[in-house]
């Protein structure tokens, strides 16, 4: 009886599954211009980078209202009936893999056994490492540079105080906003339209990783990984060298925003972020 019982409440929750599906279909036929301008709404409401498209969207929408919702859906939900749907947007709309382990609390402290073996450079002094280091990555499409222990500790000092913040990166067409997270000695960034749609399972864009191995010798090494979806060569090396700007040195007009967007968030202005980096001109 029990087994008949479950049976019977799963066909009632599939026949209503299947006819909310129905409703739902006819309310998108009936509906499509509505709920398009709807969208059109809300991203002007959420996304600060709106009116860079805003005259495409409009296009889209006028178009082909249903066309519109579908490129939607392909963001919202870019697997569909098992198969990965045709994106027509920037690979940063879509989420990241989830974690093998959800459990995991956060990501390990990346270690520079992975790309390079220590044997080479146990020898080595300071300047003779660095030399090495740039030279193991001039062919690679990676960002590489080195730091002293003084600057990667002011670097650790205030990513402990301000282990969030935002990058105003420079575009044709003005600025795109991207936030920057600090995770063990890893730098995660993420574009703020993509982190506004995918929250902790955005995208990242560029991923810098202090390597700390050779720390006894007074140096750190920096390797980064951009997407070249996202970024170019050139604006991966902008962000690196704007985190430079407000984490390495001292300026009181940076620190002061780095304090404003931590402490009093409601008082931070997005203008006057890009105004201490808009003589910032990409190679």
């Amino acid at each position: 009886m029990a087994m008949a019982c479950a049976r019977s409440k799963s066909k009632l929750i599939f026949e209503i599954f299947q006819r909310n599906q129905l409703i739902a279909r006819r309310s998108i036929a009936m509906s499509a211009t509505r709920r398009a301008e709807e969208a059109i709404e809300q991203l002007k409401e959420k996304n600060p980078y709106y009116s860079k498209y805003a005259d495409k969207i409009a296009k889209m929408q006028q178009t082909s209202a249903e066309e519109f919702l579908d490129r939607v859906e392909r963001v919202i939900n870019p697997i569909k009936d098992g198969k990965s749907q045709a994106r027509s947007y920037s690979e940063l709309l879509n989420p990241k893999e989830k974690l093998t382990k959800p459990d995991a609390a956060e990501l390990p402290h990346k270690k520079l056994t992975d790309i390079m073996k220590l044997e080479l450079l146990a020898d080595k002094n300071s300047e003779e490492i660095s030399q090495i280091w740039l030279e193991y990555h001039k062919t690679k499409d990676v960002l590489a540079a080195t730091l002293t222990t003084a600057q990667y500790n002011t670097l650790m000092e205030r990513a402990k105080e301000h282990p969030i913040f935002l990058l105003p990166l420079p575009r044709s067409e003005g600025f795109e906003f991207i936030m920057l997270q600090f995770a063990a000695n890893t730098v995660h960034f993420t574009p703020l339209l993509a982190y506004q749609v995918h929250h902790e399972n955005a995208p990242e864009c560029l991923t810098l990783v202090h390597y700390t191995e050779m720390q006894d010798k007074g140096i750190v090494l920096l390797r980064g990984e951009y997407d070249t979806k996202v970024l170019t060569a050139q604006e991966a090396q902008c962000l690196a060298n704007e985190l430079q700007m407000f984490y390495y040195k001292t300026d009181e007009n940076k620190l002061k925003l780095l304090d404003t967007f931590t402490k009093r968030p409601d008082e931070f202005k997005h203008m006057d972020l890009i105004k201490e980096v808009e003589n910032i001109q990409l190679g």
